[in-house]
């Protein structure tokens, strides 16, 4: 799982008919500071995230799996809506 930022929605007029009522949110990828990096992609919303929130997601074969009706053609999908990210220096991490 990575982070990123919900930054718009995307509205599409035909879309593959497993994926009637899923959402499809614009997001940003951020680094482990919190800045985005990377270009903006297209993420299917499996958590009803909005503008602005700070989600998880994940790509690849795994995304296809976290939506309701599983094996559709994402690339990407949001499985959770992070409330706070408390990030500690790695040589805590491994004391």
């Amino acid at each position: 799982m990575e982070l990123a930022r919900v930054i718009g929605t995307v509205v599409a007029t035909h879309k593959y008919e497993g994926l009637q009522g899923v959402k499809l949110l614009l997001v940003e990828a951020l680094d482990e500071s919190g800045v985005a990096h990377g270009d903006p992609f297209v993420a299917a919303d499996a958590t009803q995230a909005g503008p602005g929130d700070t989600v998880a997601w994940i790509g690849g074969r795994e995304a296809a799996l976290a939506l309701a009706e599983t094996y559709v053609p994402v690339d990407a999908a949001i499985v959770q809506i992070v409330d706070a990210v408390y990030a500690r220096p790695l040589s805590e991490v491994l004391s």
